[in-house]
């Protein structure tokens, strides 16, 4: 009987992360920077946007390092730990990240390594190499999964940028278990030196399409403010970070329709 409520535990556990998180429930998430921006970070530079679109790697001159805590609606089991770093490298920045998920019976963790470079004219490029694995309660009940995603950045102007990204463009013929795929567009415009707004749409397999809008604000030197909406769980986001130094806090609050708050916390220490 144990075993039992241990296992549908797990799996109620996966469905609802699933149905909560408004993404695909896996890779490396962004940060509490894009979290208040609900998540619009398709052409934004940032640490946590460079894993949500690997050209944007490219603009990044140097050192970084992040780590990120997310809550999903006070509950410990639906929380999610991301650490990453970026270092720069000539023409071209390269990135690893880990990120774990879940509790001692129900585990999700990533583990992913990519590159992203400026191409001829205004173009930059990125891909990422992802592994995941899934463990839950019982012997034989673990899975992995290897996949690729990759992006692109287009720079118009020098106020404007379009970006695309996908995740998993693999058929799932080929492989034994399937796994979800996602095309990502979006534009994003600076406004002014101190304003920036980005819209993106989404597609994911079996999921209704979903646009996301967010800007960020700085109200004064170091401090800015975000804000958001997405449609997927009517989700509005809102947030804020500080820098001091080398060193960035953000935090991040995404609502949803039914379930509740999740707050992000992320810290990041950049070494030029």
């Amino acid at each position: 009987m144990s075993s039992l409520l241990k296992i549908s535990v797990s799996l109620c556990l996966f469905f609802l992360q699933f149905a909560a998180s408004g993404e695909i429930p896996y890779g490396i998430p962004a940060g509490a920077a894009e979290a208040g921006m609900a998540y619009a970070c398709v052409t934004k530079d940032g640490f946590g946007s460079s894993f949500h679109n690997q050209a944007l790697l490219a603009f990044n001159n140097s050192f970084s390092f992040g780590t990120t805590y997310m809550d999903r609606f006070g509950i410990s089991e639906l929380s999610t730990r991301t650490a990453a770093l970026i270092i720069p490298a000539g023409k071209a920045s390269v990135a690893a990240g880990y990120s774990g998920f879940g509790y001692r019976d129900y585990r999700r963790d990533a583990a992913a390594i990519a590159c992203g470079m400026k191409l001829a004219g205004k173009i930059a490029a990125g891909v990422q190499a992802d592994y995941f694995t899934v463990r839950t309660y019982g012997e034989y009940n673990n899975s992995s999964y290897i996949t690729f995603e990759a992006g692109v950045i287009i720079i118009p102007s020098d106020r404007t940028r379009i970006g695309i990204h996908v995740f998993n463009p693999v058929p799932n013929s080929l492989r034994k278990e399937k796994l979800p795929s996602s095309v990502t567009t979006g534009a994003g415009i600076i406004l002014s030196k101190d304003l920036f707004a980005g819209a993106e749409v989404s597609i994911s397999t079996g999921k209704k399409m979903e646009l996301c809008t967010g800007c960020e604000y700085e109200v004064m030197k170091d401090l800015r403010l975000r804000t958001g909406f997405a449609t997927g769980n009517n989700s509005f986001c809102f947030g804020t970070g500080y820098r001091f130094r080398a060193a960035c806090l953000d935090i991040g609050f995404a609502t949803h329709d039914r379930l509740g708050v999740t707050s992000s916390l992320t810290l990041i220490i950049n070494i030029k």
